[in-house]
């Protein structure tokens, strides 16, 4: 069986196991989940939605935000981490969406990077879950899995982003990022993976390892 056959039959099994995996982050239009996934880098989605129901009653869309003072945003967003920072790049980001985007929060991946505290990760989130147009979020668990599963080598998002999108059929692309999150989450933990519970252990490439040792 090729790799991506056995990579396919792997995420189809987790997907069986995971069927209700989705984006866990509130939102109502493409700018709210732009915000909401800027705000939750190294942040639970829970801590998130808990601030964005306070930011975005008082900032609804980029006109507000834009011309909120760094003071108003720190302070509704202070329990996340790296507030100060998100706080400058939320309101940064705003100002851009206005001036280059006409308000709308841009539906292509090079635009969407360009935006302040915005990455690949953040703009996969926004492409595939806003627009539905396939895209690969590579977070940690995504990384971890992937090199457990053997799927990758790399440590480099970027480059795990390539290999996967060259592995799995572009038509999972989007699904594959939250099934994998989901079992993260629930069994393949770090830094010690629940193997002894884990629903896929007949078929996992890490389990395989592990025995071969």
């Amino acid at each position: 069986m090729k790799k991506s056959e056995k990579a396919l039959q792997l995420l189809q099994e987790l997907e069986n196991i995971y069927p209700e995996a989705h984006c866990a982050l509130l939102y109502q239009n493409p700018w709210q989940l732009l915000v909401a996934t800027i705000l939750s880098a190294q942040c639970t989605d829970k801590r998130v939605n808990i601030v964005t129901a306070t930011l975005f009653k008082l900032f609804p869309g980029p006109e507000q935000l834009a011309v909120a003072s760094q003071d108003q945003v720190e302070e509704i967003i202070r329990s996340i981490g790296f507030f100060r920072n998100k706080a400058k790049n939320l309101i940064g980001c705003a100002e851009q969406v206005l001036t280059r985007h006409q308000g709308e929060v841009p539906a292509d991946l090079k635009a969407l990077v360009a935006l302040s505290g915005v990455g690949r990760k953040t703009a996969n989130v926004v492409l595939g879950n806003a627009y539905q147009i396939p895209g690969l979020v590579v977070d940690t668990h995504v990384k971890r899995l992937a090199r457990r599963f053997g799927w990758t080598k790399s440590d480099n998002p970027e480059q795990i982003e390539k290999e996967l999108s060259q592995l799995l059929p572009e038509t999972k692309w989007t699904q594959s990022g939250h099934t994998l999150i989901a079992h993260g989450r629930a069994c393949c933990k770090a830094p010690t993976p629940h193997c002894s519970s884990c629903p896929i252990t007949e078929i996992c490439p890490h389990i395989g390892v592990q025995k071969a040792r």
